[in-house]
């Protein structure tokens, strides 16, 4: 999964495709490095983060998944927790919805559940502006399992089909970088404990340099790392910055893994 941030003010590539004839191109260049999914967000979720409204999300991300849908056949998702882009993100031509919020917010379920498409249900403790003081678990692994059971018994009862969801224990989002380390060891588990498939995003993020003591433009090694390794405990999705480098390094080990 490719990861486009129209954004002024993400973490890794905010600014960076701001425009929207930017962002298409960076888009279309992903799926040509060997994207699946490309993931379209407009409002920045990390560490205190400030809220967008509505309108500026729309105007941000329809013309970059309205131009899309016209030049590409691979999936668009949209990465936003408001019902009301989800629903225009999917007219617009997104088949995919990835919501950090896990579909909490009144009527999104309802949304994702009309649109019958895929849904990525992300766990975050607390809300961006907040997420980082001190989160606290008595057990981080046992927490986010019954986050998911309850969220996907809830999407299922809405009319979700169980094929269609996706599950993201959401490393950086509410975690300490032990909490992210026993969560991204636990792959397998939440996989096997709930019956759907894993997305992990792990790329360019801060327990890296929590880790190695690297800066943003630092961390493409060790993002490739955790991503072959989140593949290799039973991930089904990377969401990543890198395409290219990530899609070699996956293929490189699946190989052997395959011979």
């Amino acid at each position: 999964m490719g990861v486009i941030n129209v954004t002024p003010d993400s973490f890794s590539d905010g600014g960076q495709f701001n425009d929207s004839s930017l962002a298409v191109e960076q888009a279309l260049l992903l799926v040509e490095q060997g994207a699946d999914v490309l993931d379209i967000g407009g409002e920045s979720t990390r560490p205190g983060a400030e809220e967008v409204t509505v309108e500026q999300e729309l105007k941000r991300v329809i013309p970059v998944i309205e131009a899309l849908s016209a030049q590409t056949t691979v999936p668009i998702s949209i990465d936003t927790y408001k019902p009301q882009v989800m629903r225009a993100a999917i007219d617009a031509g997104a088949s995919m919805i990835n919501d950090v919020n896990g579909l909490r917010a009144p009527g999104a379920i309802e949304v994702a559940a009309t649109a019958n498409v895929p849904v990525c249900i992300m766990h975050m403790q607390g809300q961006p502006q907040t997420m980082q003081a001190k989160p606290q678990y008595e057990s981080v692994v046992a927490q986010v399992e019954a986050f998911f059971k309850q969220r996907v018994s809830t999407a299922l009862d809405a009319g979700i089909k169980l094929n269609d969801i996706i599950l993201d224990p959401g490393i950086g989002f509410g975690k300490t970088l032990k909490h992210n380390l026993e969560l991204l060891k636990s792959v397998a588990q939440l996989r096997e404990s709930t019956g759907c498939q894993m997305l992990i995003g792990v790329s360019r993020k801060s327990l890296i340099d929590m880790l190695l003591g690297r800066v943003v433009d630092q961390r493409l090694p060790a993002s490739l790392g955790l991503a072959v390794q989140a593949i290799l405990n039973g991930a089904k999705i990377v969401r990543v910055h890198d395409v290219r480098e990530t899609y070699d390094a996956i293929r490189a080990v699946e190989a052997v893994c395959n011979s």
